[in-house]
């Protein structure tokens, strides 16, 4: 019989997670170092990673690091693999959880710019950074990748356009290294429906109350919190049969009535 403290041991692996400053990276972040993983936080913001490293450190006792890139921009990305090897001298776990979905006017309102800031966080920093992480796990002995898209890539609404089709690009993108890089590395998605994160600070939260009751089958937003079951799961050797899988974290969001 298995133990399943076992399965979701992730000592001495190293784990690097993009976007992890905050919101649902934080608390994978904090979930990660809770199970043993030493953990590379990185966003835009070095001073938010940094501080977040040292409280894992303090709090877990993991060589934890904090790494300022913008992961629209491959040479970041080639910095933050490079550095994560260099440090620790492997990675077992990458979460690919940047993302932006800025808002616009209308369509034709969409300058190019913000279109193609869009694409680069959500997708091509992704395909970047899984593509030098994979090929590294392969040559290590495997590893796990995480893919962070959201239920827009299925359901996307007017605001979110770009956002929606990068996501979905972000999901074929999963099930295709998937095939490219198994057996040795797993590539699997998680797609969170509405999350109570930074962001929601923005939404009109009696409308979305409202919608949620009716949309929503748990009939409310997701804490960050709920996000690390799953993330665990593809993290760890609890999920070693899985592969080129996307997990809705949704509430029932993406199957909800219109």
């Amino acid at each position: 019989m298995t133990d399943t403290d076992d399965l979701f041991d992730l000592t001495g692996k190293v784990a690097v997670v993009t976007g992890g400053s905050r919101g649902l990276g934080r608390e994978m972040c904090r979930a990660f170092a809770g199970r043993g993983a030493n953990v590379v936080v990185a966003s835009r913001k070095a001073p938010a990673c940094e501080l977040l490293a040292a409280e894992l450190t303090e709090t877990h006792g993991t060589a934890s690091l904090g790494i300022g890139c913008h992961v629209g921009h491959w040479d970041e990305c080639d910095a933050l693999i490079a550095t994560t090897i260099e440090r620790f001298g492997r990675i077992d776990v990458l979460v690919n959880n940047a993302g932006m979905s800025p808002l616009y006017p209308s369509l034709s309102g969409v300058s190019e710019d913000l279109f193609d800031k869009v694409i680069a966080v959500n997708l091509k920093g992704p395909f970047r950074l899984a593509a030098l992480a994979a090929e590294h796990m392969v040559e290590h002995g495997g590893g796990s990748i995480i893919n962070v898209s959201s239920t827009s890539a299925l359901q996307p609404s007017p605001n979110e356009v770009p956002y929606g089709a990068a996501k979905a690009g972000l999901n074929a993108l999963t099930v295709a290294l998937a095939h490219t890089f198994g057996p040795s590395v797993r590539v699997n998605g998680l797609m969170p429906g509405p999350f109570l994160t930074d962001i929601s600070k923005a939404w009109d939260m009696e409308a979305f109350e409202k919608r949620a009751e009716t949309t929503i089958p748990l009939r409310r937003g997701g804490e960050a919190g709920e996000i690390v079951g799953a993330a665990l799961y593809l993290a760890s050797a609890a999920s070693s049969y899985t592969t080129g899988s996307i997990i809705k974290v949704d509430g029932g969001t993406a199957w909800a009535p219109a």
